[in-house]
């Protein structure tokens, strides 16, 4: 593979610099490729030095090569396993789920079951035009005095 990089091989080199935007790492002597800060690590990075330095010796997927230009495009993340999500609680099957806001207004030991400290959005925006009502029922009142 001297100077030639095929679209999916996992190569190691090490990486030579980092800007805000991605980490520029050595394949050879003659090549380099960037690694996009999107394809540093599995999930949200906000510094890229938090998870490279220059020097470290990485394993990279090449994503893609210009030849027009010779960039070449690597993945750190894609040679890593993907972290497995915590399954979701599924909903119990009795309760009638998926009815958007229908039980709710049908009847009121429907509201009663959801669990405490839970507002939907129609709960929140009365709370809200209350508050506002409120505030300017005290501006009107300062105005007036």
């Amino acid at each position: 593979m001297s100077g030639q990089y095929e679209v999916g091989s996992i190569v190691e080199g090490k990486v030579t610099g980092i800007k805000p935007f991605g980490a520029f790492v050595a394949l050879d002597e003659k090549k380099q490729g960037l690694v996009h800060i999107s394809h540093i690590a599995h999930g949200y990075v906000k510094d890229i030095n938090d998870n490279l330095s220059v020097g470290d010796v990485v394993k990279v997927k090449v994503l893609s090569v210009d030849e027009a230009s010779g960039k070449i495009s690597l993945s750190i993340k894609e040679t890593q396993p993907k972290p497995e999500r915590p399954e979701r609680p599924r909903q119990s099957t009795g309760s009638g789920g998926g009815g958007g806001g229908a039980a709710k207004r049908s009847g009121g030991s429907q509201q009663q079951s959801q669990p405490q400290g839970f507002n939907t959005l129609e709960d929140k925006l009365k709370d809200w035009l209350k508050q506002s009502n409120e505030i300017q029922a005290d501006l009107n009142k300062r105005i007036k005095k």
